[in-house]
């Protein structure tokens, strides 16, 4: 089953690291993010995927060029008879990438729409490039084909960037929970599509988040499957930061594979 991964936006909200390259290659722990992701689905023997690329997508393309390189102790012999002998075997030798050029400016439904081609399966997953979690993808899985329905998002509760206040009528201070968590559900990515989900996607300034969502959800074809573990989207500095003090305490949430 192919897993399509979103990796085309330019993550104006964490600058100090996508100035200069594309947020899935942003490092956590030495990695980038990408690289997490992925080890997530292989995990649960998901290794087949399709990569959306857009801004600095060249970049990704030579991560994946060079990663025997990068990831082996290698002899090179130089010259007319050029050859080259890797000496290790890293965890990620059966892991097939297709790496797609969906436009600098495509949105998520279009950039979606665009590697159709690539899909030659009922069923597909889908995530983005910026966002790890514990999600048990074979439970997923199994619960989108044991609906029946086109669609299965992944829904968690998401958690106040503020502090929140339990104030009494005279407004006097009761309770102060920092970082609570919210009432209601939020997508956290980790979608499950049938094939046919592609007849909701128009054109490259197609938003999967609103039209071809609302509109599966309105034909009562979307489910939720509720994540209680951990889910972490990187989208500023801080949370940046924050992944990378787990990573390095040895306490990443999201590491379920060995």
């Amino acid at each position: 089953m192919k897993v399509i991964i979103l990796c085309g936006g330019q993550g104006t909200r964490l600058r100090e690291e996508t100035e200069y390259r594309p947020k899935p290659l942003v490092d956590v722990g030495g990695r980038p993010i990408l690289w997490h992701i992925m080890k997530l689905y292989a995990h649960y023997g998901f290794r087949d995927f399709v990569l959306c690329l857009g801004y600095r997508g060249y970049m990704i393309k030579e991560y994946f060029l060079n990663y025997e390189a990068m990831n082996n102790d290698f002899t090179i012999c130089l010259g007319r008879q050029h050859s080259t002998i890797y000496h290790d075997a890293h965890q990620e030798q059966d892991f097939h990438v297709t790496l797609a050029d969906t436009g600098l400016e495509t949105m998520t439904g279009g950039r979606i729409k665009r590697i159709q081609k690539y899909v030659d399966e009922d069923t597909f997953m889908v995530t983005y490039g910026d966002g790890v979690a514990d999600v048990n993808i074979a439970q997923l899985v199994e619960f989108h084909h044991a609906h029946g329905r086109l669609a299965t998002l992944t829904a968690v509760q998401p958690v106040s960037r503020f502090g929140v206040l339990k104030v009494d009528q005279e407004d006097n201070v009761l309770n102060f929970v920092e970082k609570s968590q919210l009432d209601g559900w939020a997508s956290a990515g980790f979608l499950v599509f049938n094939r046919r989900v592609f007849d909701y996607l128009d054109g490259d300034d197609c938003i999967l988040e609103q039209e071809p969502l609302a509109r599966l959800a309105r034909e009562g074809q979307l489910k939720a499957y509720h994540h209680k573990g951990f889910f972490f989207a990187m989208d500023t500095y801080r949370e940046y930061q924050r992944l990378n003090e787990l990573w390095a305490s040895g306490q990443a949430p999201w590491k379920v594979w060995s």
